[in-house]
């Protein structure tokens, strides 16, 4: 072995070093150092804006050493700023903007009614969080790495008398004017409006801000409010949010525990279950009860039918990020189409944003290796230019699909519409087994038809998901019997079909298994 001056390692029969050895290891950890200080300054001074809860937000993290982490909301001029806790060391500040809400009583029914079912919103402040964290690892690595770059192209000999002229005047006066541009920078003795105005403020916990007279659930003892707005009629505004949160939250987590119990039909070997949902509205607390009730009858597949929104705005983002969350594992099986509530391109965007197969005309393989066809409503903006050809109406629409359906080459198993009348062409002619849509709010079905060359198809409306009277469904519960469908596949083949219908009481309604046959 090596000894004095010649001492090394052995590494792929390469000997190193001593001295190197340490070098590099030194130069590795002063990278790593740089790069996690780099990083956590960009991370904490970054920010992203997004659509949050019905507000175009921004969103800034938040690092929490001596704590668990909060979350903090800062909600305007009129409602309180309000926080809680989130566990861990990284919080979220999230300052709410712009929104379309007519009046302050619509925002806050709002909020409580979101409140009450808040998975995708979590799930969407989650994500943004982590992506920042990822950007913010990544620049810092870079930043971290260059002032390891600069010392090593500098050499030995630059580097000395570098070093040699630090104590000269000249050398400290550089090192001032560095210090100074970075307090400049900073400028840590100057307050940011924020700092000022929460200066002269208190965090309370929500009971006493109300009072004692009001009830809270128990799972809001830890949330804190900060403002000095405190009127009545403010506080009339939050004890009726706390209300629909409340109401909200219980009506349907018990939907959803019932859901694990209901009669349905256990899917055999070979067949797959599709869910069927449609006319949600933006009623999110609905997905956690269909889900349940995908999960009871053992279904891996999800038909989407449109109309999750009540106008298709960016605003109404919440409702495409509860769906999505609420059936983010079931991957690729997940298709979608368009309503004619869901104005504009939006809906249909942002859905494929989250992996969702948006239907626009073309045969895809569904549920349980079938084929499948979808486009979305022609009464909606978003339906683009399907085919090459903008402005269609309804019945150009229909006899496309008809025309596409009967041309393919093999037979196609259903046709995904938003109003099932989309498809009467094309059983017409008998190229489809199986047309399902929504759009009446009412369930229809399932309606044998035989088309003129003999073969025997099917139709189905399945009722509101959201429990829609009109087009907004989101509150406390729903304003009508909410519906979800279960659609079997077997032998290639649409097979059977099962409503399953909440009622506005909260008791559940099973329908018989009607078998399709051909």
């Amino acid at each position: 072995m090596p000894v004095g001056g010649d001492a090394g390692v052995v590494h792929s029969g390469v000997t190193i070093p001593w001295r190197r050895a340490a070098a590099v290891t030194a130069y590795v950890v002063t990278w790593l150092v740089l790069s996690v200080i780099a990083a956590t300054a960009l991370f904490l001074g970054t920010s992203r804006v997004m659509t949050i809860a019905s507000h175009d937000a921004e969103i800034r993290p938040i690092l929490s050493l001596s704590g668990p982490a909060e979350a903090v909301v800062h909600a305007g001029p009129v409602l309180p700023d309000v926080r809680l806790p989130v566990g861990g060391r990284i919080g979220v500040d999230l300052t709410l903007g712009k929104t379309d809400a007519a009046s302050t009583e619509e925002l806050v029914q709002r909020y409580a009614a979101i409140a009450g079912a808040p998975e995708g919103q979590e799930a969407l402040v989650r994500d943004a969080v982590t992506g920042m964290l990822a950007d913010a690892a990544l620049r810092g690595a870079a930043l971290g790495a260059l002032p390891v770059l600069v010392w090593l192209l500098l050499g030995r000999s630059r580097r000395r008398e570098l070093l040699r002229g630090l104590p000269s005047w000249r050398g400290a006066g550089a090192i001032g004017a560095v210090a100074a541009i970075a307090l400049a920078l900073v400028a840590p003795w100057t307050p940011s409006d924020e700092e000022e105005v929460a200066a002269g403020q208190e965090w309370i916990p929500l009971q006493a801000f109300l009072g004692q007279s009001v009830p809270l659930p128990r799972e809001l003892d830890r949330v804190q409010v900060r403002g000095d707005v405190t009127t009545s009629q403010t506080r009339r505004l939050i004890e009726s949010a706390i209300s629909t949160y409340d109401t909200s939250k219980v009506f349907y987590s018990d939907a959803a525990d019932a859901a694990a119990d209901l009669p349905l039909r256990t899917p055999l070997d070979g067949e797959t279950v599709a869910l069927l949902v449609s006319d949600r509205h933006d009623n999110i607390g609905m997905d956690r009860v269909a889900r349940a009730v995908a999960d009871a009858a053992g279904a891996t597949a999800v038909l989407d039918a449109g109309d999750d929104t009540s106008t298709g705005s960016r605003w109404e983002a919440f409702s495409i990020d509860s769906l999505d969350t609420a059936f983010r594992d079931f991957g690729d099986q997940r298709w979608a189409v368009t309503g004619n509530h869901d104005h504009g391109s939006f809906v249909g965007d942002y859905l494929a944003e989250k992996d969702w197969t948006v239907l626009d005309g073309e045969i895809v393989d569904g549920p349980g290796g079938t084929t499948l066809v979808g486009v979305g409503d022609p009464r909606s903006s978003g339906l683009g230019n399907w085919r090459d050809e903008s402005n269609l109406g309804f019945a150009e629409v229909e006899q496309l699909i008809a025309d596409d359906v009967c041309a393919a080459e093999v037979r196609v198993a259903t046709v995904l519409v938003h109003d099932a009348n989309l498809g009467r062409e094309a059983l017409r002619r008998g190229c489809v087994d199986l047309v399902v849509g929504g759009h009446v709010h009412v369930p229809s079905g399932p309606t044998q038809v035989v088309g003129e060359n003999g073969e025997i198809g099917w139709t189905y409306t399945t009722g509101t998901t959201g429990g829609a009277a009109y087009a907004f469904a989101l509150g406390s519960k729903p304003r009508r019997a909410a519906q979800v469908t279960l659609v079997t596949y077997a032998g290639g083949r649409p097979s059977g079909i099962q409503p399953v219908i909440l009622e506005t009481n909260g008791t559940w309604r099973v329908g018989a298994f009607a078998p399709l046959t051909y």
